[in-house]
């Protein structure tokens, strides 16, 4: 079997979670910038076997689309020419950062590692990897 990525896009950064090749653990890779994510991901898919991306669906309460929404459809027409043999699914990523934020302070990291914006990302990266996982 071949690894799934998971992207938590961001305007500034996207946290990356990757499985293993069973398909069985999401773990956090990186946070990059976004504007080295798809020469990023080039690399990645040359170095290790990948199935698919999964990329967050952000949504509002009332299962509108939120405002990054459009952003995040002009990177997935991006990523669909540069690496066009990958296909890609969305997962609903509401709740993530929050879940994220606070997973972290339930696991004992001091203010100064809370404070780390890039971290939050590569978490909340993995609890949508995870929840896709938990979907499939």
């Amino acid at each position: 079997m071949a690894r799934i990525v998971a992207l938590d896009y961001g305007k500034v950064r996207t946290g990356i979670a990757v499985t293993d090749e069973l398909q069985l653990i999401a773990s956090g890779l990186t946070t990059v910038n976004t504007d080295q994510l798809l020469p990023y991901l080039e690399k990645y898919v040359g170095d290790e076997s990948v199935e698919k991306f999964i990329v967050g669906l952000p949504k509002k309460m009332d299962n509108t689309p939120s405002e990054s929404e459009q952003l995040i459809e002009g990177f997935l027409v991006k990523l669909s020419k540069r690496i066009p043999q990958i296909p890609v699914e969305r997962q609903d990523e509401r709740f993530t950062s929050k879940i994220a934020f606070e997973s972290m302070l339930e696991s004992g990291l001091k203010k100064k590692k809370r404070r780390n914006k890039a971290l939050v990302d590569e978490i909340s990266a993995t609890l949508i990897l995870q929840a896709y996982l938990e979907r499939k």
